[in-house]
């Protein structure tokens, strides 16, 4: 197996055309259909279903480009280290993170890391849980600050970094504001502003959960980002079940308070690709945060007071 069967693999992958692959690669379209027929016959499984009309990869080569992937992030990132190395600068480091981590650990991570690599050229991408993880697949960035997910893809490594109670968030003139505590069960008329399952699994299903539990189920207005959903509280569209350091975005026209009875909880933390050494993605690591495991009965965490 030679590094041009996988980079052939990933751009067939990517184009479901052998032509546009073998374009993208700047070789003719035989060479390209060899290198995909012997890394199936040294493989021997099929990579690709393919007619004359369509291109699709076969369950076993999705699992062999996952691989091949890594293989070249891998190979791409030995690369640009040495050249670094030779020039005696830091490197580079690529970070996706979700909005929660800047009111926590991700400025203070930052300031220490720069402190010990002044000349890191280091990449900042604002996202959601579920396209960060995408982007540690496909190498696009090499640490992410997200959600606890369940079910993390093979080939990634993950470390909790905080665990921390919700509190609702509710526009300043609703009528549960004047309480020092809220009943959760109160809102079950009221419309949540929550992330859609798939941009943050976890996060949701915990709002979902806790307000079953409580005898209702939520009526859900979907947002992206955490200060997106704290912005449309303030103007009055609905109400939020948010971690409690949310509570330093100072929004006018939003209020705090803590849920009367349980608690309720939910995970975040770090990952990154399982075996990369880097030593700016080894330091980022340690500047962070660490929980120690908990029993893992359920992706959801509720203590009761």
């Amino acid at each position: 197996m030679e590094m041009r069967h996988l980079r052939c693999l990933v751009a067939v992958a990517e184009e479901l055309h052998f032509g546009r692959a073998a374009r993208r690669l700047h070789l003719s379209q035989p060479p390209v259909s060899l290198a995909i027929k012997e890394l199936e016959q040294e493989l021997g499984i099929r990579l690709f279903e393919r007619n004359s009309r369509h291109i699709a990869l076969t369950r076993e080569g999705e699992v062999v480009l996952r691989d091949a992937r890594a293989v070249l992030a891998r190979t791409a990132s030995l690369r640009q280290h040495a050249q670094d190395a030779g020039r005696g600068v830091g490197g580079s480091l690529a970070v996706g993170f979700i909005s929660l981590a800047t009111y926590s650990y991700l400025p203070s991570s930052i300031e220490r890391l720069t402190h010990t690599y002044p000349d890191v050229r280091l990449s900042l991408h604002e996202s959601t849980t579920d396209e960060i993880l995408a982007g540690l697949e496909n190498a696009s960035i090499d640490v992410g600050c997200l959600f606890a997910s369940p079910g993390l893809p093979a080939g990634l490594r993950y470390q909790a970094t905080s665990r921390e109670a919700l509190v609702i968030a509710l526009p300043e003139q609703h009528p549960m504001a004047r309480l020092t505590r809220t009943p959760l069960e109160k809102l079950a008329n009221e419309r949540f502003l929550a992330f859609e399952r798939h941009f943050g699994p976890m996060m949701f299903d915990t709002v979902v959960s806790a307000c079953m539990r409580h005898g209702f189920s939520p009526r859900i207005f979907p947002a992206r980002q955490m200060h997106t959903i704290v912005s449309l509280v303030a103007g009055g569209i609905g109400v939020a079940l948010v971690p409690q350091s949310v509570q330093v975005f100072q929004r006018a026209g939003v209020v705090f308070r803590p849920l009367r009875g349980d608690r309720i909880s939910v995970e975040t933390g770090v990952a990154w690709r399982a075996g990369d050494d880097a030593p700016l993605v080894t330091e980022f690591l340690r500047t962070v945060p660490r929980l120690r495991p908990v029993a893992k009965v359920s992706t959801l965490s509720t203590d009761f007071a």
